[in-house]
């Protein structure tokens, strides 16, 4: 099974080396690496191109955000599973790819998701949140549920049939996708009962209170457009639960 790692990047000069490196570090061989970049204006490109011999696509041009840059890789990839690294993120060890497709050959499974950690910004050793993601049960999306998309692999197929990221959506599209593919239509999702990625804090939704604020109106208007109901405290609880993290 070949494996196509997107990273989408701006102005990222100063981790996209350690997101490159965690990549061409996988044991599996049967990698395809596919570079998204946002027409970055500082050195970012030049250390991609340092690389450029072992990525095996790079684009840079301007988009309209993360998202979009996401499904233009989407677009490019033609590997069997579809997994992304963002340029703050590095994997936590070198067999994850390795792992993450022994599990797709074991199941026979549509999805398979994993654990996370957030790390300090300049120690990736120091652990700031732990997210156990645990064993997925259909309707525990209801309960403010969501695995760490950094984490999460998904059959190209899947994206063929049911769609890409919506960029109606500014911070919600992860969400959105996977309340659509694992929730709204039921795909098989299988969890990798170990940490895969690690993540530098500072995500875009949780930066500030009106960021946070914003996404909540962000995660109804999910669950509105694919016709579902969440329950009342549904999310609500999405936020909340990320104070287990931290312990």
């Amino acid at each position: 099974m070949k494996v196509s790692i997107i990273t989408s990047c701006f102005n990222s000069e100063k981790t996209i080396e350690d997101t490159i490196q965690s990549v061409l570090s996988q044991t599996y061989p049967n990698i395809e690496y596919i570079i998204i970049d946002g027409k970055s204006t500082d050195k970012t490109l030049e250390i991609v191109n340092n690389q450029r011999d072992k990525i095996t696509k790079v684009v840079s041009e301007e988009d309209n955000g993360i998202y979009d840059a996401l499904n233009k890789g989407i677009n490019l990839a033609t590997g069997d599973i579809i997994g992304f690294l963002h340029s703050d993120d590095i994997f936590a060890h070198s067999n994850v790819i390795e792992n993450v497709v022994k599990l797709f050959k074991e199941t026979n499974t549509d999805a398979v998701y994993a654990d996370l950690f957030y790390v300090d910004r300049k120690n990736t050793n120091k652990i700031i949140r732990n997210w156990k993601s645990g064993e997925y049960k259909y309707g525990v999306f209801l309960n403010g549920w969501m695995p760490p998309h950094p984490t999460v692999y998904i059959k190209k197929e899947v994206y063929n049939k049911l769609g890409f990221f919506n960029l109606d959506f500014k911070t919600a599209a992860d969400y959105e996708l996977m309340l659509r593919f694992f929730h709204k239509h039921k795909i098989n999702l299988t969890y990798l009962k170990e940490v895969t990625v690690k993540m530098r804090v500072g995500g875009q939704s949780n930066v500030t209170l009106k960021n946070r604020i914003n996404a909540n109106k962000e995660d109804r208007k999910a669950w509105k457009i694919n016709n579902l109901k969440p329950r009342f405290y549904t999310l609500w609880l999405k936020p909340l639960r990320k104070i287990f993290q931290y312990l």
